[in-house]
């Protein structure tokens, strides 16, 4: 058991971003599922877009508060230059993650449910990288 705590420790921000990337992707999904099954039909280019925003405006205030307290540890006061810096670096993965699934679900006909899980792998490492880089870079080791 010491040995994980050990390998934990050693990675901890790491895997904090991947288990708190793992609950955004589950909430992010349930209001994409929610909002495309009760009242916006996917196969709509437009209301795929609004099923889209609804998901991604859960999953930026879920993983802002998540990764303040549990991977970046922020200690900050300007809490509100801090979310409007989260928020910014997520506009850029927002566009990544339309296009992609413009491409994958309008374009290649791709289901909507396996292009959102692909497009969230791919938005969740960008998502890393900028936090890292642009949010919480005095926070982290």
């Amino acid at each position: 058991m010491k040995k994980y705590w050990e390998i934990y420790k050693k990675h901890e921000e790491i895997i904090n971003y991947l288990i708190v990337g793992v609950l955004t992707t589950i909430v992010s999904l349930i209001f994409y599922y929610i909002s495309t099954r009760t009242f916006l039909d996917p196969s709509n280019p437009f209301q795929l877009q609004i099923a889209n925003m609804i998901k991604w405006i859960t999953g930026v205030l879920f993983a802002y508060v998540t990764n303040r307290i549990f991977v970046f540890k922020s200690k900050r006061k300007d809490i509100g230059k801090e979310f409007v810096q989260f928020t910014s670096s997520r506009v850029a993965t927002l566009f990544l993650d339309m296009a992609l699934m413009a491409l994958m679900v309008t374009k290649m006909g791709m289901n909507d449910l396996v292009a959102t899980l692909i497009s969230l792998v791919v938005v969740t490492i960008g998502n890393y990288i900028l936090s890292k880089i642009f949010v919480f870079k005095n926070t982290s080791k």
